[in-house]
């Protein structure tokens, strides 16, 4: 998923990569000189002090990264001969903290820390803007995901009355005690929780004791999905006569193919922003 931030009237991209952050290096050069970005990201690549960095921060977060080479471009830092280019730095190191991307947003990127230390080569009062602004973004995104999560919460509830309304009329026989017809309810409930979370409620709670609310409260966005769905579904199941344990497969198997779909689709993605 892209993003752009406004950065001192510089359009400055960000992109997401399994769950880091990383900003155009590219985009920051622009800022300086946009006719000659490359070289400046190549300028910064060559000093020493750029060097040590990068290479701490791939020992602590990365552990396929190869420390002899690393020490090998150490110590040509700083030379005259000594050139590095973002795809030598991560051909030769395995780095996972730069990225060199091609196509329609093509350039060179690097997680937020580094990016922000490449920033404050540039300009310190630049990179002070870069934090403010991607501060606003993540604040943004946060807000959006919270009230997606929200919404959603919101349907799946709407959906269970109808769900306990169709169980009402065709699963409760008549003169039930309260207690029984609020065992069938729980019953029904857990039905859904099985399909989609493989355990009841009470299985979730034995497994999290250090856990407030329910295992709906601590489900993920496409959970939330799936169980609005699931909930419209086994509604239409139980007026349909089946049984329990036939729902249970049909819902099961349901689930599965829509926890596939949405945890690789783009629709979700673009609940937080375009991609």
């Amino acid at each position: 998923m892209k993003r752009t931030i406004n950065v001192k009237g510089s359009e400055i991209a960000v992109f997401h990569k399994e769950h880091d952050d990383y900003i155009s290096l590219t985009d920051i050069a622009r800022h300086r000189d946009a006719e000659r970005t490359d070289y400046i990201i190549q300028n910064w690549l060559r000093n020493r002090n750029t060097i040590e960095f990068l290479g701490i921060w791939e020992q602590l977060n990365n552990p396929d990264f190869k420390p002899i080479e690393f020490d090998g471009f150490r110590k040509q830092a700083g030379l005259n001969s000594f050139v590095l280019t973002p795809k030598r730095w991560i051909e030769q190191t395995d780095a996972i903290g730069l990225v060199s991307k091609a196509g329609r947003y093509g350039g060179t990127y690097a997680h937020k820390d580094i990016a922000f230390e490449f920033a404050a080569w540039i300009s310190v009062e630049f990179k002070l803007y870069l934090i403010k602004e991607f501060q606003r973004l993540k604040e943004e995104e946060s807000r959006t995901l919270s009230l997606e999560w929200n919404l959603q919460r919101t349907l799946a509830k709407v959906n269970y009355r109808i769900h306990t309304d169709a169980v009402k009329e065709k699963l409760i026989p008549p003169r039930l005690t309260k207690a029984r017809i609020t065992a069938i309810y729980a019953n029904e409930a857990d039905l859904l929780n099985v399909a989609l979370f493989d355990m009841t409620a009470r299985e979730w709670r034995d497994a999290n004791p250090e856990k407030d609310g329910n295992i709906r409260d601590h489900a993920t966005l496409e959970q939330l999905v799936v169980l609005s769905n699931l909930e419209s579904i086994n509604s239409v199941l139980i007026h349909q006569g089946l049984t329990q344990q036939d729902r249970l497969s049909q819902l099961n198997d349901i689930a599965i193919t829509q926890m596939k779909s949405l945890t690789g689709a783009s629709a979700i993605k673009r609940l937080t922003g375009p991609v």
